[in-house]
């Protein structure tokens, strides 16, 4: 039995290399027929729009692993049925059971690949992607459709508008409250500069101090502040949820849990991490099934059904995600549901077919 085990995860594993080597380019060419279109604005040149994409490609990677589990499955497992390889196996006494068991191994292989992709790799990667796009075009990162971010300690509430190509913040409001909430001072700044020791040089200041009734205005060329967020803090509430990494998700959620802040869309970028790896597993338990029927109804109809199914999922899981939010539902639930509801489709099949 090991021996076949071993054989059954290799030609599995050769039907995901397949899987993927036609995903991912496919869907990485999609993306660069995206960039185009940008292509000649500001200084943004071919060049450019290919190094995004090829950037991207680990992000792609994961996004798309769950499709390659389910048609990689579909493939090996349905070559290995044209050949009668696996009615063998089926003879020799290996239950459909056991052939999902060698699927799934390979599956837990497949997700710390992914794991180490998601910490290491496809955050940078797609981080240094959005900064060199929104450099070559001249673009700031817009934050909030026009709110900006807001973030704040125990009595400073800062807000920040946009953030430049190189990481500077435009559009500044500081508001600095007392012990009893009433509002101290007003600063307003277009423009900020970063210097050593992470000290900001506010630019053209406008200041408003309020005195008991009175409204103190002044206005400054530059000013030196002490922020109480570091750059790299900053950057991490610019950048999209899902181009964070599992780390820097855990300690967003918590600083922004503590000091009271909107954190449900970082939350729910963390949960729905972990739900990939949950739907990667559920789509290998419901691929097996769709082999087996391969020499009644053809090897590339299941291709097609799996494929359809995986589009289903994805589908299902992009509503989930945009309706728990505007629910305002669990984001665990919201996540991990997707993935629950298909491990116990297939698990039903699975049993079906025994």
């Amino acid at each position: 039995m090991i021996l076949m085990d071993r054989y059954l995860m290799r030609q599995i594993l050769i039907g995901m290399c397949i899987a993927g080597a036609v995903l991912v380019p496919l869907f990485s060419f999609l993306d660069l027929l995206e960039e185009l279109e940008d292509v000649g604005e500001g200084s943004y040149a071919l060049g450019d729009a290919f190094r995004f994409v090829v950037l991207m490609i680990p992000r792609r990677l994961i996004q798309l692993a769950p499709f390659i589990a389910l048609l990689g499955n579909v493939i090996a497992l349905g070559r290995l049925a044209v050949t009668l390889e696996l009615t063998a196996m089926r003879a020799a006494g290996l239950s459909i059971m056991h052939i999902a068991r060698a699927s799934l191994s390979l599956g837990l292989g497949m997700i710390a690949m992914l794991v180490v992709l998601e910490q290491f790799v496809a955050p940078a990667f797609q981080q240094r992607a959005l900064i060199q796009r929104s450099a070559a075009l001249a673009q700031s990162a817009e934050l909030g459709e026009g709110l900006g971010i807001w973030t704040r300690d125990s009595s400073r509430v800062l807000r920040i508008g946009n953030m430049g190509p190189k990481g500077e913040p435009h559009d500044i409001e500081i508001m600095t409250f007392d012990s009893h909430g009433r509002l101290q001072e007003h600063l307003r700044s277009p423009q900020a500069d970063i210097h050593a020791g992470d000290q900001w040089s506010l630019k053209s200041v406008t200041r408003k101090r309020i005195e008991g009734e009175r409204v103190i205005t002044e206005r400054m060329d530059s000013l030196a502040w002490s922020p109480f967020l570091s750059p790299d803090q900053i950057a991490t509430l610019s950048r999209p949820p899902e181009s964070l990494s599992p780390t820097q998700l855990y300690e967003l959620v918590g600083y922004l849990r503590a000091t009271g802040q909107e954190f449900a869309a970082y939350e729910l970028a963390l949960w729905r991490k972990l739900g990939g790896a949950l739907t990667l597993l559920a789509m290998l338990a419901l691929s097996v099934p769709f082999a087996f029927g391969s020499l009644r109804s053809g090897l590339g109809q299941r291709l097609v059904l799996a494929a359809v199914t995986g589009v289903g999922v994805y589908l299902l899981d992009q509503i989930a995600s945009n309706a728990g939010l505007l629910l305002n539902l669990e984001p665990a639930w919201v996540a991990l549901g997707p993935g629950v509801l298909l491990a116990l489709a297939g698990q039903q099949v699975l049993l079906r077919t025994r």
